[in-house]
């Protein structure tokens, strides 16, 4: 692997400035486990046998980012722009008394004192041009067999950081790697230990799982019996069983199932880059949450259905609560709820019925409501899978000419406002935004009624 080509210039330039000052350094870490992937890094940390203060002395420009961890942030203009890079010294943690943070760290000029306290061999290498990888724990070939293992015992290294037993099965899911059965074994004896770690570092790694190539490996969090701690709503899915034709897995497994359903390749294809990371966390997070509510609506008829009506808003209210839970964002909060509130809605392959629909449904929701309904048909049965497929195709094709047209979809549509009607004599108040809303009524039944002429004329 060609680590020189992969390390920018502002990296280079730090790990040169160091070693002419007469210290060790390296970069370390996730970008050595990228590189070695091909993949390229989005963050470079370095390492290195200077203090902090004689970090400070060499570079120019620097930012105190964690002095009592040993950490400064070094400012180096690449291509215009300056670039922060996280310089920590060698050092040796004490004790951890909060379950993330050690109680003093200890400096060291020994770098393998320093890799002997990182969570996961794959992520204690280090490297720079002059002695290429220093790799002291097999973090190589663990990489190259998918398997996560802790650095040491496994039980001190999730001790001193509880979140690292979810940040084992997020790797696992982000490298389709399986989980060494002695770091297993060790995170469902000390699963209760992530009631210490905040919501907001269990958000982030929930979300890296998520939007990883196996989200379905959530069932790990289910399995050890992380997930009771931080999403108990999910538990009862595992256990509830689905007797329809539309369906073959019980609630818990469908749900798993349509994560990974998700047409990622045509996402990413049809919004962009720049919005498929945003795109793919919601509709993730969506497929999460869409069914969650059914275990508390379930009923079952004479002839031995299942039936979950009322399920869509009960699994909306929960998938609210648990993401404020979390500290979601608002946006995040309201676009995942929305569609997890509709993911049912069924309506004909009429373009008079999808006008109706994207404008009750939220013409901005679509089509990420397409990409809901195919993965939760992918994870159903295969019973009328095809018809429910090819109805999709339909109405993407029938959005195409709907957006074509510029057919009005909402009162903003309108070829009238409320300036125009007040000066056709209509009064303002709550009785003008419901003659709004006849006139969207009238044009989304046929749009051609759309004019300041019509409208006047028919409705004042």
């Amino acid at each position: 692997m060609n680590f020189d080509a992969r390390i920018p210039s502002g990296a280079v330039k730090i790990l040169h400035k160091l070693k002419e000052a007469g210290y060790e350094a390296y970069i370390v870490g996730g970008c050595v486990r990228d590189c070695l992937l091909g993949k390229q890094p989005s963050d470079w940390d370095i390492t290195t046998s200077a203090k902090p203060q004689e970090v400070k002395d060499i570079f120019r420009r620097t930012v105190d980012t964690g002095l009592q961890h040993g950490t400064v942030s070094v400012l180096m203009r690449e291509e215009g722009k300056l670039c922060a890079y996280e310089v920590t010294t060698y050092r040796i943690d004490g004790a951890y008394e909060d379950g993330r943070h050690p109680k003093q760290v200890t400096f060291t000029p020994d770098l393998s004192e320093d890799l002997r306290r990182r969570d996961f061999t794959i992520n204690a290498m280090a490297y720079n041009p002059e002695d290429g990888l220093v790799d002291l724990h097999g973090g190589r070939e663990d990489l190259e067999k998918r398997l996560i293992r802790c650095v040491g015992d496994p039980k001190e290294r999730f001790g001193e950081d509880a979140l690292r037993m979810m940040r084992a099965i997020r790797f696992a899911a982000q490298l389709d790697a399986t989980i060494d059965p002695a770091a297993w074994e060790a995170i469902c004896a000390m699963k209760d230990n992530i009631v210490h770690v905040s919501a907001e570092r269990i958000r982030v790694e929930l979300e890296k799982l998520l939007v990883s190539p196996r989200p379905a490996l959530f069932a790990l969090f289910v399995d050890c019996g992380l997930a009771e701690h931080f999403l108990p709503e999910f538990l009862p899915c595992m256990g509830c069983t689905q007797e329809n034709p539309h369906h073959q897995y019980n609630v818990g497994e469908h749900i798993l199932h349509s994560l990974e359903t998700i047409d990622t390749a045509r996402l990413r294809e049809e919004l962009g880059e720049e919005a498929y990371p945003r795109a793919l966390k919601t509709l993730r997070l969506t497929m999460l949450f869409h069914d969650i509510g059914k275990p508390g609506q379930k009923t079952v008829d004479e002839a031995g259905i299942a039936h979950f009506k009322g399920h869509p808003e009960k699994s909306a209210q929960i998938a609210e609560c648990v993401l404020r839970r979390l500290k979601y964002d608002n946006d995040t909060i309201r676009d995942v709820v929305h569609l997890v509130a509709t993911h049912e809605e069924r309506f004909p392959a009429k373009e008079r019925s999808l006008r109706r629909a994207m404008s009750s449904i939220g013409a901005e929701y679509f089509p990420l409501y397409f990409y809901v309904q195919q993965a939760d048909a992918l994870a159903q049965s295969l019973y009328q899978r095809e018809e429910k497929l090819a109805r999709l195709e339909e109405l993407r094709e029938l959005r195409k000419i709907i957006l074509k047209k510029q057919c009005p979809l909402s009162v903003r549509d309108l070829a009238v406002n409320g300036a125009d009607l007040k000066a056709a004599g209509v009064t303002p108040g709550p009785g003008m935004g419901e003659l709004l809303k006849r006139m969207l009524e009238d044009v989304l039944e046929e749009p051609s009624h759309n004019t300041k002429e019509y409208l006047l004329r028919k409705y004042c």
